[in-house]
């Protein structure tokens, strides 16, 4: 499903619960920035993922290095020790390096949320006509539409998902033609 056909579902999902094209015009960009946060975040969980994989990965190339240059110390072998402690210190740097760029990460996705969840009450509020945004539901109240609002997330999934099969397609097409199939 194309990004397209989604802004086509929206803009009728949001005609049928009776907003008026002047407040959906004022709201479109909103939407829009909407959609693509929501996009976003869901490709920041995914480096979050693999940035954690590839630390959790190095910290065991870590620990073996470290393991190996034990049993070289302990049969007195001068070169291996050399050599493990070398890898020891690259494996080490590496993890540093990923726990950093995890630490970045997860900060990046956290003012993405931020962002969405700011977003989302100027785009409730551009959607229902007023100038303030609407209050912020606490614990156990009712959103304003909920309905609405599990629409646009689905939406913006499905968005998502457009998006990743896209760059997919585009991969695969970049190494049929490196390939020359």
């Amino acid at each position: 499903m194309g990004l397209e056909e989604l802004r086509a579902r929206l803009d009728s999902l949001l005609t049928r619960h009776g907003l008026a094209a002047d407040r959906f015009e004022r709201a479109a960009g909103l939407k829009d920035a909407l959609v693509e946060l929501k996009v976003a975040i869901g490709q920041g969980r995914d480096a979050r993922g693999k940035a954690e994989r590839e630390l959790e990965a190095e910290r065991l190339r870590l620990i073996d290095a470290e393991r190996r240059g034990g049993l070289a110390a302990q049969i007195d072998d001068a070169e291996t020790v050399r050599i493990a402690a070398e890898f020891t210190a690259k494996h080490r740097d590496r993890v540093e390096l990923l726990e950093r760029k995890l630490a970045v990460i997860r900060d990046e996705l956290a003012f993405a949320e931020r962002e969405y969840e700011s977003l989302s009450g100027q785009y409730r509020s551009a959607r229902l006509g007023t100038d303030a945004p609407p209050p912020s539901p606490g614990p156990g109240s009712a959103e304003l539409d909920p309905e609405l609002d599990r629409d646009l997330d689905r939406l913006s999934s499905e968005a998502s998902r457009a998006a990743r099969d896209a760059a997919v397609r585009a991969q695969l097409e970049h190494l049929k033609k490196k390939l020359g199939k």
